[in-house]
């Protein structure tokens, strides 16, 4: 389907990604450790998923035919989705989910600052508005990491396992196919490689700050953009699109 649309199959990453990583999210509606929490992990799980929206809106006018953002939301199965691994975990305790938006918000910020620069127009204007609500995740995600390594022991340790677990994943955000780079070559996407060095100085420093030990190098993984997923992805599948897979076509 996008094998011969380089730019469709980059909108199509960059939406699953904020799709996926929304949809976890939301998971915590009403499940938050207290309202205004709830709140706030609601607002930026919307915020996630008005950027997959944008996302999924210009990939339906590049694919026409059509395509519409609903089409790549609830009818691509799961080996069809490109999201990072990181985007699909399940949501874990609270420690974990703060944790892992703190990773990925460094980066979003980074990289959102980045193409709101590219050659596209569509591009740009979508960077510039992710920029802001990135400004205010990253801002949101340290005072929790601070608050939760700075907090009573057993918040720490939970911050720390998370950190540990989740750090094998991050290498896969700096990856660089041929796809990406050739984009990159003509001004229009973001090569992720030259955001590293920031991202691990920005992430240490609150680290740092939090009390919290950097994990050793010794393990990572990949396959996400390339569809090759973990089991959790189905099953939050399974769930975000039952409604359109049980009702072809259904609207509301």
């Amino acid at each position: 389907m996008t094998a011969n649309d380089p730019l469709l199959t980059y909108c199509l990453r960059l939406g699953d990604d904020a799709l996926i990583l929304g949809h976890r999210l939301s998971e915590w509606t009403s499940r938050a450790p207290f309202l205004e929490e709830d709140i706030a992990l609601t607002n930026v799980a919307l915020d996630f998923i008005g950027r997959a929206r944008l996302f999924y809106q210009y990939a339906a006018e590049l694919q026409g035919r059509d395509a519409t953002e609903d089409t790549f939301a609830y009818t691509r199965d799961v080996r069809d989705f490109t999201n990072l691994l990181i985007c699909e975990l399940p949501r874990g305790d609270f420690a974990f989910t703060i944790a892992r938006q703190f990773l990925y918000d460094s980066y979003a910020l980074l990289f959102m600052e980045q193409l709101k620069a590219s050659e596209d127009a569509r591009l740009a204007a979508i960077g510039a508005k992710a920029e802001k609500e990135s400004t205010y995740h990253v801002r949101r995600g340290r005072e929790w990491m601070l608050r939760l390594g700075g907090g009573t022991e057993e918040s720490h340790a939970k911050l720390q396992r998370a950190v540990d677990d989740l750090w094998g994943y991050t290498d896969e955000i700096f990856e660089v196919d041929t796809i990406t780079a050739g984009l990159i070559a003509d001004g229009v996407g973001v090569d992720p490689t030259l955001l590293r060095e920031d991202w691990h100085a920005a992430v240490s420093r609150v680290m740092a700050e939090a009390n919290l030990s950097q994990p050793s190098p010794g393990w990572s993984v990949e396959g996400g953009r390339r569809g090759i997923h973990t089991d959790d992805l189905g099953f939050l599948l399974a769930e975000l699109q039952f409604m359109q897979r049980a009702y072809p076509g259904l609207q509301w």
